[in-house]
């Protein structure tokens, strides 16, 4: 009979170390229930760990004021998810399934993904814990009726607006160009209407866009009260906007009913609400049709085609995009800025064919020498990643410090409004702390930049992998490959492109 020997399992409390856990919050940004605010979620969760022996917290996720139907909009889940795959997290906790996700189907595929890499989640409003197999189905069931909720919310909103739409009193929340709210209602502001007809005045003698926008940006005219730049794509939305006849057009875009919501043009899917007549013109009829027509008549789509260069080549003098052209003799490439004026940048053309022959020259370079390039990198970024890890304790401890200062200026908020603090000394009290958590956020980002350095190694260890499974030298161009490890291509010279690779790396080859 075989002997058997029974190996005791190694539990946390053993290894003295800790079950590494972060908390996930998502609040409106409307609410004014402090219960439910960031604020008052980090204090919360700061105190619950605060005296564990076998729990630690190692970072707290929030997203404010966005839905919760989707999750590519919640850029802090989706960091949340990053570092679990990464291996940072063991145990997640939030508030409720519908915290979580409003999206049934959503939710069960992150809470497979989390278990099969050996993270559980804990619902603390449900009392549901992801570690009991059981619990599969409530969560199934807990999720199906809190989408159900966010659903009929959105819907009724949709109704809403609909109705408001149909009787022509459906309100933009931003004012057009031209226009101030007052009460409410739309009323031309006098100085910004003069440069509006001073657009259409401009392109019905003969200007184009782009070059409205540049006359505008030289008589310093902001195009919004963040002093925005002008730009073509702007002039051409103001030509096109009937809220300078007075006229509105609703529903322009819409929002799929089915989950996940997108956003969507409306292309005749669903109906239009044409209203005339709901704010003063600052453009008469004839002038914004007589536009319209030059819009149909001068229009040219410049990005038809993509090549495999397209939107990559960039100039290392001026900054700007290359543009592809074609003569008899081949295809080649023209910085944008010499194209239009070669005084303002004196890098020009470079022939396409010249740009793949360099690049399958590099590639070829690496594929005989990456075990001398690509393998330190790899080791030192591993050792770096390990360096920073030991960072986070002090990550958690400035997340405290902001959140306490936060929490002052919402105490010095209402002690103003109840007439305890005079606006000069609230003002000067604000500044004061909007300075330290400034100071503190930026702290913050030397500790977070090693996300990036978590994404370079990812991105090193592709590269390696490639050039390690590869077994032939490349005789000529293949688009895959080039689409696969290149970001962009810089133009030093017409002698010399500098290729800018996936995880940082930057080589020179000469043409």
């Amino acid at each position: 009979m075989p002997t058997v020997t029974v190996i005791q399992p190694t539990i946390a409390e053993e290894q003295n170390t800790k079950i590494r856990c972060a908390a996930y919050c998502r609040v409106s940004s409307d609410s004014e229930d402090q219960l439910n605010s960031f604020m008052a979620q980090t204090r919360y969760y700061e105190k619950a760990f605060e005296n564990s022996e076998i729990e630690q917290l190692v970072d707290i996720y929030a997203d404010e004021g966005i839905t919760g139907t989707r999750d590519d909009k919640r850029d802090e889940f989706q960091r949340m998810i990053k570092d679990c795959r990464r291996g940072k997290i063991d145990r997640i906790y939030t508030k409720s399934i519908s915290r979580f996700a409003r999206n049934t189907k959503d939710c069960l595929k992150n809470i497979r993904e989390l278990k099969s890499l050996g993270i559980t989640v804990f619902f603390e409003k449900e009392n549901i814990d992801t570690a009991k197999l059981t619990d599969e189905m409530m969560i199934t069931i807990m999720g199906g009726l809190a989408q159900e909720e966010s659903t009929s919310i959105s819907q009724n909103m949709r109704w809403s607006v609909q109705k408001r739409m149909q009787n022509g009193t459906y309100k933009n929340a931003t004012p057009p160009f031209g226009f101030k709210k007052v009460n409410g209602d739309l009323e031309i502001e006098e100085n910004q209407a003069l440069i509006v007809r001073q657009i259409f005045e401009w392109y019905i003698s003969g200007y184009g866009l782009k070059a409205i926008a540049d006359m505008l940006n030289g008589m310093n005219l902001s195009s919004s009260k963040q002093a925005v730049l002008w730009k073509a794509d702007n002039i051409r939305y103001m030509l096109k906007n009937d809220r300078y006849i007075g006229n509105a057009m609703f529903q322009k875009s819409y929002v799929t009913e089915t989950l996940p919501h997108i956003k969507k043009r409306n292309y005749g899917e669903k109906q239009k609400y044409c209203a005339t007549g709901v704010n003063q013109q600052i453009v008469d009829k004839e002038t914004f049709y007589a536009v319209q027509k030059l819009l149909k008549s001068r229009h040219r789509d410049f990005e038809t085609n993509v090549y495999p260069l397209s939107k990559k080549v960039f100039c290392g003098k001026c900054g700007a995009t290359y543009k592809r052209r074609n003569r008899r003799s081949g295809a080649f490439w023209l910085c944008r800025t010499h194209d239009i004026y070669a005084a303002d940048c004196e890098n020009g053309i470079i022939v396409e064919s010249d740009i793949y022959s360099a690049f399958i020259r590099l590639h070829n370079k690496l594929l005989n020498n990456y075990k001398q390039i690509l393998l330190p990198l790899k080791i030192a970024l591993q050792d770096l990643k390990l360096r920073k890890f030991s960072g986070k304790t002090q990550v958690m401890d400035i997340h405290k410090d902001v959140a306490k200062l936060r929490e002052q200026t919402h105490v010095l908020a209402r002690l103003k409004i109840k007439g305890f603090l005079d606006e000069v000394k609230y003002i000067e009290q604000i500044n004061e702390l909007n300075v330290k958590i400034s100071k503190l956020q930026s702290e913050l980002k030397k500790f977070t930049r090693s996300d990036d350095e978590d994404e370079a190694l990812d991105q090193i260890e592709i590269l390696t992998d490639f050039f390690e499974k590869r077994e032939k030298p490349m005789t000529e161009f293949e688009e895959p490959v080039f689409e696969g490890i290149v970001d962009k291509i810089v133009v030093i010279d017409q002698h010399e492109l500098e290729f800018h690779l996936i995880g940082g790396l930057k080589f020179k080859e000469k043409i």
